[in-house]
């Protein structure tokens, strides 16, 4: 909101974001866990006096140095770069709120580089026990960077009670603080080991390289059985919320995790067998499938990490689109566009209603939507919606959908954004009407549109529901999050639920449609036989109140309900569709 908005409608910058930080993330935590692995071997070497083992560490240093300081730090910078144009506003808070933080951080980073130039150009030239010293230099201050940033990274996704006493001890060491400590050092260790194997391959010494392969395949499978306990101290440690992602209510997470949990499987059964059973089986190309498991395994947990703070870009503190909680209120009163620094239209007009709605979906949406992109493309998202539907689906997305943020404004301007999704992207009518067509539209399909056409289409579920009894239909609508995790109850009346069901259930059965729609057979049979008398708008509020097995019944029974009305005669199936369609036209409850 107070900054400009660098945009790029096509590719969208969360996924920007998220190409260069799991680069870097791979890179970094190796240049962690290196370091030690740099030590521990070269003093292997020093104790066994191999000159194989000193000359690959020598060998593995170069190219530790080359992947770290060259596409480690360009990566490095690439964060800074597109953060600051994509979240410019979480990351002044981050720089504000951790600014020694960072500053330290920086002063290991130049101790980090410093060591391993010593370390590499002095191989041939210092002695064993100060090339060591060295080593340990580069380990500790990698370690410390790792250490710092790890608190303001899990800061983002548990500041805790920071956000009652905003100082910088208690945001550091957050609740995650430990356990994310304990297993990101864990997997860089892990990490290191996997990165020491493809070098390893490339030994010629036989004896030498299976000794490496041994040395690194133990390396790497005792510390990725360490980051299991640790792992699942970071997660006991998650807020509620945050925690019922991870277990199972956000179906992207959930995806990630079985990812995940194969990675960690295939890393183990390898090096299991490269260790084990079958050392001389050690192939660059096995070993490069071991790098690959593993960096799938840590990537798991980056997503899963990354995905457990939505709605929030720092979370309980600002939503992903930069607009901090605090605010919401005071913005919904005065206005979203009014308090904006980079928009053009500070107020909605009946002249400006699409401009204005394309600022506002720049602002609050683009963090996360592309359009006409390969990543959320909000075109492909809204293209079932109608301008009623946008409007009420706006009004409540929060609630329906847990992981994103609620739209921040006035009625006014959520109609402006409502009006853009639809009619500047779809050229759809800017009305509220819904035409009752032939089949179970009208209401029901009302209801449809408004809740449940953002995420699938009528068409999609068809097919799913073609088996199934209307009894059936009318169930799932009251417990839609245990069909699946990701959709939320719908909150609608018993009524709203029936209209619904019967739309649904119409989509497979036309012969119910045409029974309980206006135009079709139930309405024919009431005009033919009771609109004479009562027309349905005199019915409606006395039907509306009735259960369908009630008005079904009541036409069994029409000269005992009121001497002066004749019976009905018509068949049971026609006596179904008129009971259905009085239903419907009332908005009775089943």
């Amino acid at each position: 909101m107070n900054y400009p908005v660098w945009y790029v409608p096509e590719f969208g910058g969360g996924l920007l974001i998220a190409l260069v930080a799991i680069f870097h993330v791979f890179i970094s935590h190796f240049a962690v866990g290196g370091g030690l692995y740099l030590v521990m071997a070269e003093r292997s070497a020093i104790m066994q006096k191999n000159a194989a083992i000193k000359d690959f560490v020598k060998r593995h240093t170069k190219f530790f140095l080359l992947l770290t300081m060259v596409a480690g730090g360009i990566t490095g910078v690439a964060i800074w770069f597109v953060i600051s144009v994509i979240h410019p506003a979480a990351t002044s808070l981050l720089i504000h709120t951790f600014v020694f933080g960072w500053a330290t951080e920086w002063v290991f980073f130049l101790v980090e580089i410093v060591a391993l130039f010593v370390y590499f150009y002095t191989f041939e030239t210092m002695d064993e026990k100060t090339h060591q010293i060295i080593g340990w230099i580069y380990f500790v201050s990698a370690w410390m960077s790792l250490f710092l940033i790890n608190g303001i990274i899990d800061f983002m996704l548990t500041p805790g009670s920071w956000v009652q006493n905003p100082n910088f001890w208690v945001g550091f060491f957050n609740p995650t603080f430990w356990p994310s400590l304990a297993f990101r050092t864990c997997m860089a260790l892990m990490l290191a080991g996997c990165y020491g194997f493809i070098n390893a391959t490339r030994v010629k010494d036989e004896g030498a390289r299976l000794a490496l392969i041994s040395f690194s395949g133990r390396w790497a499978l005792g510390f990725l059985l360490l980051s299991l306990p640790s792992g699942w101290w970071y997660l006991s440690a998650l807020p509620e919320p945050a925690r019922k992602l991870v277990f199972g209510s956000s179906p992207t997470i959930k995806t990630a995790v079985l990812y995940g949990s194969y990675g960690l499987v295939l890393v183990a059964i390898l090096v299991t067998i490269m260790v084990i059973l079958k050392p001389k089986r050690g192939s660059l190309a096995l070993t490069s499938l071991v790098l690959v498991a593993a960096l799938l395994y840590m990537g798991a947990f980056e997503w899963t990490r990354e995905g457990a703070r939505r709605p929030y870009v720092i979370n309980e503190v600002m939503y992903s689109n930069g607009i901090l909680a605090k605010e919401v209120d005071r913005l919904n009163k005065e206005g979203f566009l009014k308090n904006a620094r980079w928009v053009k239209n500070k107020e909605v007009t009946d002249e400006n209603l699409l401009d204005a709605g394309r600022e506002l979906f720049m602002h609050q949406c683009y963090a996360c939507h592309t359009q006409g992109g390969f990543n959320n493309d909000i075109v492909v998202r809204t293209r079932n919606m109608s301008f009623s539907a946008a409007r009420k689906y706006l009004a409540t997305i929060h609630e329906k959908r847990y992981f994103m943020p609620p739209f921040v404004g006035t009625d006014l301007e959520l109609k402006a954004l409502a009006a853009y999704l639809t009619n500047g992207l779809h050229k759809k009518p800017l009305t509220d009407d819904v035409e009752a067509t032939a089949g179970a539209t009208g209401a029901g399909k009302k209801l449809y549109d408004d809740n449940c056409a953002a995420c699938h289409s009528a068409d999609q579920l068809k097919p799913k529901m073609a088996s199934w009894s209307k009894e059936k239909v009318r169930g799932s609508l009251d417990k839609l999050s245990k069909l699946n995790a990701a959709m939320p109850d719908y909150n609608g009346t018993v009524a709203e639920k029936d209209q619904m069901a019967l739309y649904l259930y119409s989509l497979n059965h036309p012969e119910v449609a045409a029974g309980s729609a206006p135009g079709g057979q139930g309405k024919k049979i009431f005009d033919d036989n009771c609109a004479a008398c009562h027309g349905m708008d005199q019915l409606a509020p006395k039907v509306k109140s009735w259960q369908k097995a009630r008005v079904r019944s009541s036409l069994d029974q029409l000269s005992k309900i009121n001497a002066a009305m004749p019976d009905y005669t018509g068949s049971a199936a026609e006596k179904d569709a008129l009971a259905d369609y009085m239903v419907t036209a009332a908005g009775g409850a089943k």
